[in-house]
């Protein structure tokens, strides 16, 4: 009875997509990555322009890093994208170009999961392997009335072992598109419509109450807090860039000189600094303008932000090698976080 009335509901409620109904594993996987931290509305634009610009596996694999993480620049998660490039250039050179038509070589392909591999091989090839995403998660949890919290392994088995279960072997696509569409559209993380649902009948969680208990989790997220002051130092129409280094947020994104501190700073604070000192002790300037403090949220970080403006009257700043002078006409070739896109745009 799940099967047969979720699809019913999917038929007359489905979302039009642009990559809904589409075929080919390469714009699958495009929209897939994207949409793994990002919602459909900020992705869609996205997605369209990635795909007019790599309209397939040889494009992508043949880019720069750089140009690919430019037109991710603003999405977040960077390391989807260095994933999608990297895989591009698997698929490219080991697979001939062709994309893997079989669950476990997608698999193979870097930054593809589980889920990744289920949604394309269900999608393009028709193969019955359940996509269980957070909406599909929600849904299950809450109809089967599942305790187990679905951030641990045996949760997730749990409810891979139902998905196995009910998806339809003759169409899969169908199946897990429509689970998806449910939970995103129905079966809402707050204020689900249970009230106007067509799997109230059977749904444990409406009979029981307990819809906003359900899913279940084990773990609380402890946020980090990081204190980023960047100095745009303007020098002879130049300022300087470098990229951000491995094993951190943003990595492999173009940033400004800066100061990284555990606790908030004032102006005098930042001025005094060993590192501003450093960066200016040897000419003459003056500061141009001072962003307020501003917060933007990552999962398990939140970054205070701030930008110093700072233009040089007389001499030269003492910048390490691993900055590169950048012509003020030329920065927006670069790809930059969020933030300092941002940033970018009132100066």
């Amino acid at each position: 009875m799940f099967t047969k009335t979720l699809i019913n509901w999917y038929s007359n409620n489905k979302r039009e997509l642009p990559w809904r109904g589409e075929s080919d594993p390469y714009k699958v996987w495009i929209s897939e990555i994207i949409l793994q931290q990002t919602r459909i509305s900020q992705g869609w634009q996205y997605y369209l322009r990635f795909i007019d610009r790599f309209p397939n596996v040889q494009t992508l694999a043949q880019a720069s890093e750089d140009e690919v993480l430019k037109y991710w620049q603003g999405l977040g998660y960077y390391s989807r994208a260095r994933n999608l490039h990297v895989g591009a250039k698997y698929i490219y050179s080991q697979c001939g170009g062709i994309f893997p038509d079989e669950y476990h070589n997608i698999l193979k392909i870097k930054g593809v999961g589980e889920y990744t591999a289920a949604a394309i091989a269900s999608f393009c090839f028709r193969l019955p392997y359940p996509a269980i995403d957070g909406n599909a998660l929600r849904v299950l949890s809450r109809v089967f009335d599942i305790q187990t919290p679905i951030d641990t392994t045996t949760g997730k088995k749990e409810i891979l072992t139902i998905a196995t279960k009910l998806i339809d072997n003759q169409a899969p696509d169908i199946f897990n598109q429509a689970i998806m569409d449910f939970g995103s559209l129905q079966c809402t993380p707050t204020n689900p419509k249970c009230d106007d649902c067509c799997l109230m009948c059977i749904c444990r969680a409406y009979a029981l109450k307990k819809q906003h208990l359900l899913p279940a989790k084990s773990k609380t997220i402890q946020i980090r807090q990081r204190f980023f002051y960047y100095f745009c130092i303007i020098y002879q129409n130049t300022t300087y860039l470098r990229k951000r280094p491995p094993k951190d947020i943003w990595q492999g994104l173009y940033e400004f000189p800066l100061l990284e501190t555990k606790t908030q700073l004032s102006e005098k604070e930042i001025i005094e600094s060993t590192y501003f000192n450093h960066l200016l002790n040897s000419c003459q300037w003056t500061i141009e303008n001072i962003t307020p403090l501003s917060k933007h949220q990552l999962t398990h970080q939140l970054i205070h932000y701030q930008f110093i403006t700072i233009k040089i009257t007389k001499g030269k700043p003492h910048i390490d090698t691993l900055f590169s002078a950048i012509n003020l006409d030329k920065i927006d070739n670069y790809p930059v976080a969020k933030i300092t896109e941002e940033f970018l745009v009132r100066v």
